[in-house]
Parts: C-alpha cells; structure tokens; sequence
C-alpha cells in the first residue's frame, strides 16, 4: 500500500505520523506527509501531477482551509471556495490514478444547526448548518456527496470520518484563527506572562467533544485499513465526556499552573451552543476502544 495524506503537516497529520512511528506502522504500507509547499490542492493541475508523482493506492485526505469561529464568521466564502477546489481535485484525482480507497475528513461543525441530540451519521443532510460557519459547513458536505457519486458511478471506496473538536501537540495557536482550545493555553501563557486575568471569549457556557489528536490518529488507521462503507463514520468520546468552554478554560488554567481570574466578555459570539455528536456506530466496531481521559 502506498498511503499519500494531504494536509500531512497539520494536527491530525502529524498525529498519524507520531502513531506510526510508535509501532502503529505495518511493513506491507509506504507513506507520504505532504502540505501546501509539495502541490496547491486548489489547483486541479498541480494536484494531479502530485498524484501522478506519488501514484497512491490509499489517501488520508485532511487539507482543507480551516479556522476556529471568528475566521469562519469573517470568511464564509473563502472557506466555502477554497474547500470546494481542493475536495474535488484531490477526489478527481485519486479516482483518475485509480486509488482505492480515499478516507476524507469531515467535522461535527457540518450538521444541522436545528436538530435533535445526539446527532448521528444518519442526519448530516437534514438542514442548513450553523449560520456562523455555513461555507466551511456545505464545502465538507458535498464530499459526503462525492464519495456517493464515485462509489455509485466508479465503485470506488471513498469514505469520511466526522471527527469532534480535535487537539494536541502540533495545534493552530493562533489567539484570532485557531480553535478554541489552543487559543485558550495561548491566552493562558500571556495571561501568566503579564500578570492580567484570563479573559475568555463567549459565556462559557457552550458545550463540545474534545477528541486527543492521537487518538483520532489511531482511528484513522483503523478506518483506512477496516472500515469499508460509505457512509461517513463519527469519531468521537462519548456523549457523557463533552465539556463546558469554561470547564475547558478551567482545565487549561489548572493544567497549566494559572492562579489568576477568570474573565468571560459575552460580548463576543458563542457560536453553536452545542453538537452532541453519538459514538454509537464506532463503538459497535470498537467496543473496547480507549481514550485518552481530558483532563490527562
């Protein structure tokens, strides 16, 4: 097998890479980590030269433009455009070089603003998605709708997870773009730097599944070399593991030794106040699955 992943250098890729060099790895697989400086995945020439270079049997698709809520809010086009090019040229791609199989990364954040909980693989169609991040949202959907189209035209096996909110060692810290928590051990570490409170985004109150990038990094291997529908599959930690943002603030601050106050300024936007995502599906294919607790 040779595995190319794109969006090799971001979190989850460099996640994949730390697994598979702590014994995950198998001596019938080859693997190739690219990024942005190898192909821009927005262009259908360059990705497909990338794929004629490299001639994969397997893909970990996980480029993409991504960006925690405020980024989303500002560039809902952006996100929408950029997301499109390079999901179809990666997708076009991989079924001209005759892959057989692509395993595409989507996000809890695509699902139905209003919907009941917990949201399952079944409901991802059901309704427009949160009005705050609506191009990002639709861009990830229509891979669902690809992966259809070349299994039902091509009878190929292209799949999607739909992990929770991910994060790890290699994370966006960026305090205006990342996502909300390395945003907060960012705020956290100036917080202790100048002495001020720890002022965080929002009411707290918004809830989310926080999935460990190694132990999403560990699914995916399962999923590339075992899972063999369609349909896309959730990774995540249980219903009865999502957080609050301040129990996540909180954990951060103790985590990382902040003795100072804690700030919520509810001026700034709360996004989607939460999206209980079932692990019901992956548990009925890992029982026994382990994750790593939150607060280790």
């Amino acid at each position: 097998k040779r595995v190319l992943v794109t969006g090799g250098t971001g979190l989850v890729g460099r996640a994949i890479q730390e697994v598979l060099a702590n014994g995950e790895g198998r001596p019938d697989e080859e693997w190739s980590f690219v990024s942005s400086r190898d192909a821009d995945l927005t262009s259908s020439s360059e990705t497909k030269a990338l794929f004629e270079r490299h001639r994969p049997t397997h893909v970990i698709h996980l480029a993409a433009m991504v960006g925690g809520l405020f980024k989303n809010i500002r560039c809902n086009l952006d996100f929408w455009r950029r997301n499109i090019h390079i999901n179809d040229n990666v997708l076009h791609s991989a079924h001209e070089v005759g892959v057989e199989k692509v395993v595409s990364c989507l996000s809890t954040c695509i699902f139905p603003d209003k919907t009941t909980y917990p949201i399952d693989e079944t409901m991802i169609h059901n309704g427009p998605p949160h009005s705050s991040n609506f191009g990002y949202s639709y861009a990830k959907r229509m891979i669902d709708i690809q992966n259809r189209g070349y299994s039902e035209q091509h009878g190929r096996r292209f799949t999607a997870v739909i992990p929770t909110n991910v994060f790890g060692p290699h994370d966006n810290f960026n305090i205006e773009d990342g996502h909300v928590l390395p945003g907060l051990i960012h705020k956290v570490y100036l917080a202790k730097q100048t002495g001020s409170a720890l002022t965080v985004w929002g009411t707290g109150k918004p809830r989310r599944q926080f999935i460990y990038s190694l132990d999403l990094a560990r699914l995916f291997l399962w999923v590339l070399r075992e899972y063999d529908e369609v349909e896309p599959i959730i990774l995540s930690v249980g219903e009865e593991d999502e957080v609050s943002i301040r129990e996540a603030a909180e954990a951060v601050a103790e985590a990382m030794d902040f003795r100072g106050e804690l700030v919520f300024d509810p001026t700034k936007a709360d996004g989607q106040f939460k999206k209980t995502a079932s692990n019901a599906k992956l548990r009925r294919y890992l029982p026994d699955f382990q994750f790593t607790p939150f607060r280790e």
